[in-house]
């Protein structure tokens, strides 16, 4: 049986102007390529956009170019609009005593946390994700109830002040409390499967949703697993799980993709999705890159405490945003917003350059 087919952008250009016809632009974004990397198994070749038209005649083919090349449609979430022309930045609010990086920071006082939240907006961020259950390898699960008095008086505190914020959960009872309390989005690391309610509560309620890969989601998906090939088996994993939640009653222009780094991946199945992140515009959704502060930094670093992992963390989201990322879930909101708009100023005058 042949295997599937798959789309990578590369060859990045710095600018289109001069080049009509030989690059494409990626999803409606600030990035345009001149090639395709085509997969087929171990199959690899490399297709330049001046000599697409035999390869789109497969149908698949001209199905995920198109996903690619599509502009994704910006989000209107009550007075706040979501765009993906250009990368935001999600900060991370954990009000949990047990989180990875910054577990108690922010638990037991929801003034404290919501100020710390709308810090974070007034310092960049686009979205706050508000979380109360650790995801931490070997962290205990929360019941509902628990986490729901750690989240909603929070996120009652942010939607007043005007804040877009998510609801960073597996658990169906805590999104229907959270979207009651003002969150507009659902981030689920499970990707609606831990809990058998989820999906239903999404798709009545209309929210957009960030699904996350994971191995083994009703586990939490640490536990280590077998990868032919990370990169296309992520891809086609999240690419039937996208389908499986359309069918479920959720419009696929309100699903985000996360390509799960950290979560049963090993460091070198990490680096390889960072370096073909490019490959996930196929799904024709928003990528939201998770990369912050992660134990890959660490690895990567003469074992770095997690909170001192900025400079790898500012690194890796530079990379999501050089492979088209709309969307940066990170700690460290200011020195991410700074990094980013830098990344701004140099790829609009790159545009204007003659």
């Amino acid at each position: 049986m042949r295997d599937p087919l798959h789309l990578r952008p590369v060859q990045f250009v710095d600018t289109p102007v001069g080049r009509d016809g030989e690059v494409a632009r990626l999803a409606g974004g600030m990035l345009w390529f001149a090639a395709y990397a085509v997969i087929e198994g171990s199959r690899r070749r490399t297709v330049p956009i001046t000599a697409l038209a035999d390869l789109l005649q497969d149908d698949r083919a001209a199905r995920l170019h198109a996903r690619i090349t599509a502009p994704r449609v910006a989000l209107t979430l009550g007075e706040r609009t979501l765009r993906f022309d250009q990368p935001s930045v999600a900060a991370i609010l954990n009000v949990t005593p047990d989180s990875f990086s910054d577990g108690g920071t922010h638990g037991g006082d929801p003034a404290e946390a919501a100020s710390a939240g709308v810090a974070m907006a007034a310092a960049g961020a686009a979205i706050i994700d508000v979380g109360g259950e650790s995801t931490r390898p070997g962290a205990p699960v929360v019941w509902e109830g628990d986490e729901i008095t750690r989240v909603v008086p929070v996120i009652e505190r942010l939607a007043r002040s005007g804040t877009l914020v998510s609801i960073d959960t597996r658990k169906a009872a805590v999104m229907e409390a959270a979207l009651a309390a003002g969150a507009a989005i659902v981030n689920d690391v499970a990707a609606l499967l831990w809990d058998d309610r989820a999906l239903e509560v999404v798709a009545r309620a209309g929210c957009p949703v960030v699904l996350m890969h994971s191995p083994d989601p009703r586990s939490g998906g640490h536990g280590a697993h077998g990868y032919r090939d990370v990169l296309t088996d992520v891809f086609d994993w999240l690419e039937a799980r996208i389908d499986a939640v359309v069918a479920g009653g959720v419009d696929r222009a309100r699903i985000i993709v996360d390509p799960g780094i950290g979560f049963g991946k090993t460091l070198a199945e990490n680096l390889a999705l960072l370096n073909g992140l490019a490959i996930f515009h196929g799904l024709g959704c928003p990528i939201l890159l998770g990369a912050s502060r992660k134990r890959m930094i660490g690895a990567l670093s003469n074992e770095a405490a997690a909170d001192a992992r900025l400079g790898g963390s500012i690194a890796l989201a530079l990379k999501g945003v050089e492979a088209g990322a709309q969307l940066l879930r990170v700690h460290d909101v200011a020195e991410t917003v700074q990094a980013v708009r830098v990344w701004r100023g140099l790829r609009d005058q790159a545009l204007v350059a003659r």
